[in-house]
């Protein structure tokens, strides 16, 4: 069974290395990778929020928020 892990960013050059290096990288065998750029879809933000996210880019996995570099801040896409 895969383990979903959702990439959240805000489309900054910041955030498109991070996706192209950091979500891309993930063993698609083992991981269903779902990419939000929250700056196009501001209806995920609370969803982004409740899952720990302070900044993007993020990946989310397990539970877990794991914070990559510093894009945005949350509260600026909102």
């Amino acid at each position: 069974m895969k383990t979903k892990a959702i990439f959240y960013h805000a489309g900054c050059p910041v955030c498109v290395a991070a996706e192209l290096n950091v979500a891309s990288a993930l063993d698609p065998a083992k991981y269903e990778v779902e990419i939000v750029h929250l700056g196009n879809d501001k209806g995920r933000l609370s969803e982004a929020e409740s899952a720990g996210v302070k900044s993007v880019p993020a990946l989310v996995m397990g539970g877990a928020a794991y914070h990559i570099n510093f894009g945005a801040g949350i509260e600026a896409l909102k």
